[in-house]
């Protein structure tokens, strides 16, 4: 923040870009999901692996339950309080949370489709202790099918691979499956795409869109390799012919300081040495 400051620019945080069109007059113009307008004569993409997005299961109408008994993060452990929760998963995220909240909420039970976890070894030792002296109702060779409530969420089917279908009442369900990057609304830009990254020429890293580029590990090309050093020398050539789109006609000159003599630049003095 201190290094950008002396360029002044402007953020729009806690946005996503939603759509990238052509503006009358010519510009990039690009509208976030809160309704904000931007509009610029070159645009860069630098969204990384793009947005990650919680792993949702294959429950039918389970949008409809969303923020209604439904989450897929535990952003306020408080939320949770003296509540029935089930979590679904066996990685870490699960496991973490299912032992953070074990001693917050009024009743936790967590299922697994399966007897093993995926999750570190320590962690797993530690649920099954939880388990065992009844702090943690353990599920397992089960699955989470059907969510019900008029409303809200109130229950949950859970199918056994033994025991059946069976329903258990609960306040919020937390299927912790872990996150999958996907580009999101980029997709529908018009940009050429290669299994999900941007196609760039090498030249200047500019996309198929006449004035937008990408840069890092969001692009592809041969021999890409996803380093932020690599990051650094795509976004160094982009900024050239940005510039020129920006500024057309104007020369770009370069200064350095490792160079005596320049205009406007002093040599520091080399202290003596012993």
């Amino acid at each position: 923040m201190q290094q950008i400051n002396p360029f002044r620019p402007g953020f729009s945080l806690g946005e996503r870009a939603e759509s990238l069109d052509r503006h009358p007059d010519g510009r990039w113009r690009i509208v976030t999901d809160r309704g904000h307008v931007h509009v610029a004569p070159a645009v860069f993409i630098a969204g990384g692996l793009g947005s990650f997005e919680p792993r949702k299961p294959p429950i039918e109408h389970i949008e409809q339950y969303e923020g209604k008994g439904v989450e897929y993060f535990v952003r306020n452990p408080e939320d949770f309080r003296g509540q029935r929760v089930v979590i679904a998963g066996g990685g870490d995220s699960a496991l973490d949370w299912a032992i953070y909240l074990a001693n917050e909420v009024r009743e936790l039970t967590l299922v697994h489709r399966r007897t093993e976890f995926r999750g570190a070894l320590d962690s797993v030792e530690k649920m099954q202790h939880l388990a065992q002296t009844g702090k943690i109702k353990l599920v397992t060779n089960a699955q989470v099918v059907g969510l019900k409530g008029p409303d809200r969420l109130e229950k949950i089917s859970v199918l056994h691979d033994t025991e059946g279908a069976f329903d258990l009442e609960t306040d919020y369900f937390l299927p912790l499956f872990g996150l999958t990057p996907k580009l999101g609304p980029i997709a529908d830009w018009g940009l050429a795409l290669d299994k999900g990254a941007i196609e760039v020429n090498t030249l200047d890293y500019s996309t198929n869109l006449s004035g937008v580029f990408a840069i890092g590990d969001i692009n592809t090309y041969p021999g890409k390799l996803k380093l932020i050093l690599c990051g650094f020398h795509e976004a160094t050539l982009a900024c050239q012919s940005a510039f020129n789109i920006v500024n057309p006609g104007k020369k770009l000159s370069f200064k350095y300081t490792t160079v005596t003599g320049i205009e406007g630049m002093e040599t520091p003095a080399i202290p003596a040495t012993s």
